[in-house]
């Protein structure tokens, strides 16, 4: 199956192009790395890579992997959190939090506590604790994207398929998540109350999917998204 080559100074910066333009999180879609680099110039803005997109993969048409071999540049099969076995979540845990440990030991803090939970949908969340990890959060979260994505790429390589797992410091995602999902609330009372749109600050895709998640069962509003990244936002709009 064909795919769309996307290219950005660093993987991750690729993978958020793409989640702009099919207006997805990064989670949702279907791609494969085909740049050289190795995991740990994911932190490296300067180094180039490029991706090829699928599509999104509640959309995208399922592809048969039975004969493909788990090489170098092959995609991975995806597994669906709901779809784990117990052993299969214990599994996938232990190895995240092996991989996490790996990279925590060239900052000197592998002996950091890892909370683990199982998050609403069924997802793995790897909570990383200890003191002063704050520059592994980054300004807005940046290098804390970079690290969940290093990590879910070696990840799914050991594990040969690829599975959602979210890994967070000090409780930073859910501290976001929860700020975000006040900020939609707000924005929709605003915009029933006002009678017109109400248009967020401007936010990663992540965030923007949060947006879009919280208020997809609210009959009396609509969201989308508008403008270009860095600047693009969340319009909220009365029905």
């Amino acid at each position: 199956m064909e795919g769309k080559h996307y290219a950005g100074i660093s993987i991750m910066n690729a993978v958020e192009l793409a989640a702009n333009e099919y207006s997805c999180g990064v989670d949702d879609l279907d791609y494969e790395v085909v740049s050289d680099e190795d995991e740990k110039e994911f932190f490296d803005p300067e180094k180039p890579a490029e991706i090829i997109v699928y599509g999104v993969i509640e959309s995208s048409p399922k592809r048969d992997y039975s004969n493909i071999e788990k090489a170098e540049g092959n995609p991975l099969p995806r597994k669906e959190p709901g779809s784990l076995t117990e052993e299969e979540f214990d599994h996938i845990a232990d190895v995240t939090t092996e991989t996490i440990r790996e990279i925590l030991k060239y900052f000197g803090a592998e002996d950091s506590e890892i909370d683990e939970y199982e998050g609403d949908e069924g997802e793995i969340i790897l909570d990383v604790v200890g003191e002063d990890l704050g520059y592994l959060i980054g300004r807005h979260g940046k290098t804390l994207d970079a690290f969940q994505f290093m990590v879910t790429s070696i990840t799914n390589k050991k594990l040969g398929f690829r599975v959602p797992v979210t890994v967070d410091i000090e409780g930073y995602k859910n501290r976001r998540k929860e700020k975000i999902e006040t900020i939609a609330r707000n924005a929709a009372k605003k915009a029933l109350r006002q009678g017109y749109e109400a248009r967020l600050k401007p936010m990663t895709p992540y965030e923007r999917r949060i947006v879009h998640m919280i208020l997809k069962d609210d009959n009396r509003v609509e969201t989308f998204s508008e403008g270009v990244d860095p600047n693009r936002y969340v319009v909220v709009r009365p029905l």
